[in-house]
């Protein structure tokens, strides 16, 4: 709970609500399962419905939700008739009061399985794809848009996009990173892991290893950093697709990067980083950028999407895509341990202004209540497709 802030409790409701995600190894995930798990504890029943490995990996169950399996890939792939078919006799079954979709894809399936149920969307990302594939998810993202009864966006153009391409009642609706457990090591711990020096600075990045999160820049960056003294040393914490292009080009450019896969120590390694860096396309509500801030680490970060917004001037802000501005920004603080210090300060200020989980399961729970406050959770069950 932030500083200063009355705790935030949640609206009365205690309805049945089934929360759909596709394949996700990162933000998604994670914002599921913090969902999951505050609204089992505000008193509501919670069935989660996606693939295998994401109750492998973020253990819904764990937290008090019951899991069904229900396949929905990243990308779109003839198998989604299975999973449309799946979710429609999941939802059939379990006769919910609510359903919750997170992503255009897990959105995509659910506006076709058309639940009786009044039907919501969360959209996490923007599309960025160009050509065939971009075109198709613009149609996703329209059908999506027209489909739901309410479209939440993780930040502002979300919200925008979501009302230009036909939702009937889109908002806001901010993610707020999970928080944090204590470190488990000591930073000296941490920096002996990587090989540090205890002169060398620590530069950590999180997320998914995906073209959108254009680590190619910060790799292209860091080969330049070579002939700093000390040099730095970048680790990238997450796993994903890119994982092998991304290799090569390190090993190509001889940049001092290691891909760590996925890690379970976020707190760790922000205990012993000097320096966080996003270079990412587009982000909403980046939850690494969040986690940063919140344990005071100085954070360089594109100016796209949410993240403007999310960290005011508490980060330093570059342009997307650019090697030469990322460059600059993290030598002018590595080489400024004053300024770095001050970032991290006006950082860790700036994380109590934002919406904690408590808040963002109070304002579901009150968008739950509004949706089935007029025909009760049985009526609303019966009353056709729930959509506008």
């Amino acid at each position: 709970m932030s500083a200063g802030r009355e705790p935030t409790q949640p609206a009365s409701w205690s309805g049945s609500v089934a929360l759909v995600l596709a394949s996700s190894t990162g933000g998604v995930g994670q914002h599921v399962r913090s969902v999951a798990r505050g609204l089992v504890a505000a008193g509501a029943r919670v069935l989660v419905c996606g693939p295998a490995a994401t109750q492998e990996q973020f253990d819904f169950v764990g937290v008090g939700a019951r899991f069904e399996p229900v396949e929905i890939p990243a990308s779109p792939t003839p198998a989604d008739a299975r999973a449309v078919l799946a979710v429609r006799r999941v939802l059939a079954e379990a006769r919910v009061d609510v359903v919750h979709a997170h992503g255009l894809r897990a959105g995509l399936v659910a506006v076709l399985a058309r639940p009786a149920a009044p039907l919501v969307v969360t959209w996490h990302n923007a599309v960025l794809a160009g050509g065939l594939r971009g075109g198709v998810s613009r149609l996703v993202e329209r059908v999506v848009a027209r489909g739901a009864r309410v479209a939440l966006g993780a930040s502002a153009d979300l919200v925008d996009r979501a009302a230009a391409l036909g939702a009937a009642d889109a908002r806001l609706a901010p993610v707020a990173a999970p928080t944090l457990p204590e470190p488990r090591r000591r930073p000296a711990a941490v920096r002996a892991e990587f090989g540090v020096r205890p002169d060398q600075p620590l530069i950590v990045s999180v997320g998914r290893l995906h073209p959108q999160k254009r680590y190619d820049v910060l790799i292209d960056a860091a080969a330049r950093w070579r002939t700093r003294t000390p040099p730095p040393v970048v680790v990238i914490a997450g796993s994903g697709p890119a994982y092998l292009p991304l290799a090569a080009r390190t090993s190509a450019a001889r940049a001092p990067v290691t891909l760590l896969g996925h890690r379970t120590d976020v707190a760790d390694l922000l205990a012993g980083a000097d320096l966080a860096v996003v270079s990412s396309d587009w982000e909403a509500r980046q939850l690494f950028a969040q986690e940063a801030l919140r344990a005071g680490v100085p954070l360089v970060a594109t100016a796209v999407g949410g993240l403007p917004e999310l960290v005011g001037d508490a980060a330093a802000l570059v342009r997307p895509g650019d090697v030469d501005a990322l460059d600059a920004a993290v030598r002018a603080l590595l080489d400024d341990p004053a300024a770095r210090a001050e970032l991290g300060r006006r950082g860790a200020e700036r994380a109590l202004t934002w919406p904690t989980e408590a808040d963002t399961v109070a304002a579901l729970t009150a968008l739950y209540a509004e949706l089935t406050a007029a025909t009760g959770p049985t009526a609303t069950r019966a009353s056709g497709t729930g959509q506008r």
